[in-house]
């Protein structure tokens, strides 16, 4: 391991604040009983968020590391259920919030957090799925716990061009569901409908004030990846019985409906943590990730490779919602596989 290493470093003072590639040392790393060489990264809003003078939000204590995901090979362990040379997943937890995250050559990482990376994915289709993916899956986890089935009806997908939208438009398409996607951008249909969109929405639709407490019934079940008015309307549009996975918050963390959607049409809204999931189902979804609900178009598509220097623009472009699909960060030269 070199003395010192790669990292992307945010700081803040009451007088200022810094977010810049640096320079870290092993001594700089917090306590954990997992050292991880790092292969790769990805770039979520909350890392963009994580990386802005309103960080405070999001990150904890400074100076921090943001990136909230990253699979790599051990380094060293001192804990017995891994050994130095596994290939591992870490999501979510303290990572890049509180705890040094994934924008940075080696990171050092509490045991209880790490995955073993399950075959049918290599790390870097392990990190365009990264954090948006795992919790996709989750989304689609629940739904279907609640009695989602192909045969009720379509579902669909809010947010869809974003990396967590992408994800569960491509992991319904695979599990047999009809899919119809919604986003305010007209220049994304080919991609939605590569993905497997059968239908899609203008966001203004979506997300349009409405004083009707309930309207057509349109949908079996919905995966929301904005939050706000356009979660409104998914209540009111909702069919009877159907179940709504909510984890976005782009569109405002607020929003106004009525009790009329759960007590006459039986509506479920699902909140989507993926931040604390327990440990033995997020290992059962990122083997579903590497099996049935991998998407087809995981690298063709969704995922898309950047260095490590162009990290800071990335997190620019998602912050301003311009990213497509998922931004995944290469931490080491000549990496391809």
């Amino acid at each position: 391991m070199p003395a010192t290493f790669h990292a992307f470093i945010v700081n803040k003072t009451e007088e200022s604040f810094s977010a810049a590639l640096g320079e870290l040392s092993q001594a700089e790393l917090p306590a954990g009983e997992v050292l991880i060489k790092v292969a790769y990264s990805g770039v979520n809003y909350k890392d963009g968020l994580a990386s802005s003078p309103e960080g405070k939000v999001v990150v904890r204590t400074y100076p921090m590391v943001p990136g909230i995901d990253l699979a790599g090979v051990i380094e060293e362990s001192s804990d017995a259920r891994f050994r130095a040379g596994d290939e591992v997943i870490v999501t979510s937890y303290d990572l890049g919030v509180s705890h040094y995250g994934g924008f940075s050559e080696y990171a050092r990482v509490k045991a209880d957090w790490v995955v073993a990376k399950p075959q049918g994915l290599t790390l870097k289709e392990a990190m365009a799925l990264g954090t948006a993916g795992f919790t996709s899956a989750l989304a689609v986890h629940q739904l279907e716990k609640n009695g989602l089935k192909p045969e009720n009806g379509p579902v669909l997908v809010t947010g869809a061009t974003g990396g967590a939208g992408s994800i569960a438009l491509s992991i319904l398409h695979n599990l047999g569901y009809q899919v119809a996607a919604s986003t305010g951008k007209e220049a994304e249909h080919a991609y939605l409908r590569e993905l497997g969109a059968s239908e899609i929405l203008d966001r203004a639709i979506t997300s349009a004030e409405s004083k009707r407490p309930l309207e057509k019934e349109l949908w079996a079940g919905c995966v929301d990846a904005v939050g706000g008015s356009t979660l409104a309307y998914l209540l009111r549009t909702t069919k009877y019985g159907g179940s709504i996975a909510a984890f976005g918050n782009t569109g405002g963390f607020n929003f106004s409906t009525t009790v009329l959607p759960f007590i006459l049409r039986g509506v479920k809204l699902l909140g989507i943590d993926s931040v604390t999931c327990p440990m033995e189902l997020r290992r059962e979804l990122w083997q579903h990730l590497a099996d049935d609900y991998k998407p087809a178009h995981l690298l063709s598509a969704i995922g898309h490779e950047i260095s490590f220097e162009e990290l800071p623009a990335a997190l620019e472009r998602v912050l301003k919602g311009e990213a497509r699909g998922h931004t995944i960060i290469r931490m080491e030269k000549n990496r391809t596989v």
